[in-house]
């Protein structure tokens, strides 16, 4: 390829990376019935018929936001399932996980308010099945080996789940500082009302 040709294949990277990242401020800010594709243009900096050149509509445009979003704090949790003990790997996925927030506020605020969406995509349903689906098949695993509390593996996630995502709203709406000993008394108090 030649420079020409790559020049014009990274500005094109760039400018779908500009209209991603603007597309996220806003569906965060303002929600995805609030944001209106004019709006997202002119946060990218583009004209609104650039928009169109890099998505057919606003529901691809966050679909594709969700999946890759969705795709990172994925693999953010499955490095926590290499430890061989559920209190090692609960340790891990959280430590994952609040690192994932810490690194990624905006994508992690995105996932959360769109993860129920009606216009979210079969493919995007399907990214929220694989993990929805892998982090059932964990705590039925730790529920074998009596490590985790018996019952529903739904109930048991809702609790961990809930907690967390009400702790990083928390500190995202300025009530408490999410610094590594409120994660760690957090942690333990959700390991505490999941362990057998």
């Amino acid at each position: 390829m030649s420079a020409v040709a790559r020049s014009a294949a990274e500005r094109k990277a760039d400018r779908r990376r500009e209209i991603l990242d603007a597309a996220l401020e806003l569906f965060v800010e303002r929600g995805f019935h609030g944001t209106a594709v004019p709006e997202i243009a002119q946060r990218a900096g583009v004209g609104l018929g650039t928009i169109y050149r890099y998505f057919e509509s606003k529901e691809q445009l966050v679909n594709e936001l969700y999946r890759n979003w969705k795709s990172l704090m994925g693999a953010a949790i499955a490095q926590g399932t290499q430890q061989a003990a559920p209190r090692q790997q609960f340790h891990a996925m959280w430590a994952a996980m609040i690192g994932f927030v810490r690194a990624h506020p905006q994508g992690f605020a995105f996932v959360e308010l769109h993860h129920h969406a009606p216009y979210l995509d079969a493919d995007s349903r399907a990214h929220e099945e694989r993990l929805h689906g892998f982090a059932v098949a964990l705590v039925r695993h730790a529920q074998g080996e009596g490590r985790l509390r018996q019952g529903d593996p739904e109930i048991l996630m809702a609790l961990v789940i809930g907690a967390f995502t009400g702790l990083v709203r928390f500190a995202r709406e300025g009530r408490l500082v999410l610094d590594d000993a409120a994660s760690d008394v957090a942690e333990q108090a959700c390991w505490d009302l999941v362990r057998a």
